[in-house]
């Protein structure tokens, strides 16, 4: 990825397709993200850039997007994440995973508020859920915790609006499941592996396009 250099929003959906694993902030391997190889103007400076093309990028490429890796956002094309979640869910649908013991009350609960009503914005499933001072606990640990395992995507982020109709502040994440955002291309490919074939595929994949990371390193991040 040395030679990767993102000066627009084309850029970096170019990266997302070509590399098909592409983390937002600096992590454990150096060079893997866009923080690293994004010209300085457009990352969090007073120009439009990276944080205003993440929905963009989300819906013209069709890409997942969420905390799998260090609990740190990373773009996977929609080539990719199919594997990645085999691997992470280890075969389960979210229902059997939790039948089977595995998944947390709290968990389940966020995870049927998403599914019964996505496409849905954060403040929308506070309010839903009574994520809220004296209410329910935990939603950001539960929603991480459904990111990693590949449950839930971050489908888009949505701007409030004033009385004018004017965006203003910081995009609000909105959640699917990749079942309802990616579709078909999804479902018909997610268990089609066992889940440690799609680990290999996926960590064969990083190696080729990361020569220079360690493999304990990428062993880590992919766990």
């Amino acid at each position: 990825m040395k030679d990767l250099y993102i000066s627009s929003q084309a850029d970096l959906e170019k990266a997302v397709e070509e590399y098909g694993f592409l983390p937002y902030f600096r992590n454990s391997i150096e060079g893997f993200s866009i923080e690293e190889h994004i010209d300085p103007r457009f990352w969090f400076s007073a120009e439009e850039g990276a944080w205003e093309w993440k929905g963009p990028v989300i819906r013209s490429t069709g890409c997942a997007y969420g905390k799998f890796f260090e609990r740190k956002a990373v773009y996977v094309s929609r080539e990719w994440f199919p594997e990645l979640a085999n691997y992470r869910r280890n075969g389960y649908d979210f229902d059997a995973l939790y039948d089977d013991g595995l998944a947390k009350r709290a968990d389940k609960t966020l995870y049927d508020l998403i599914a019964e009503n996505e496409p849905v914005i954060s403040k929308q499933l506070k309010k839903l859920g009574n994520y809220r001072k004296g209410g329910n606990k935990g939603f950001d640990s539960s929603a991480v915790r459904l990111q990693e395992q590949c449950y839930v995507v971050i489908s888009n982020f949505v701007y409030m609006q004033d009385r004018f109709g004017r965006e203003y502040g910081w995009g609000v994440a909105e959640y699917s499941t990749p079942e309802r955002f990616i579709g078909d291309d999804f479902t018909d490919r997610v268990y089609r592996h066992e889940p440690e074939e799609s680990y290999e595929l996926v960590f064969d994949h990083l190696r080729r396009i990361l020569p220079h990371a360690d493999e304990r390193d990428i062993k880590r991040m992919l766990k």
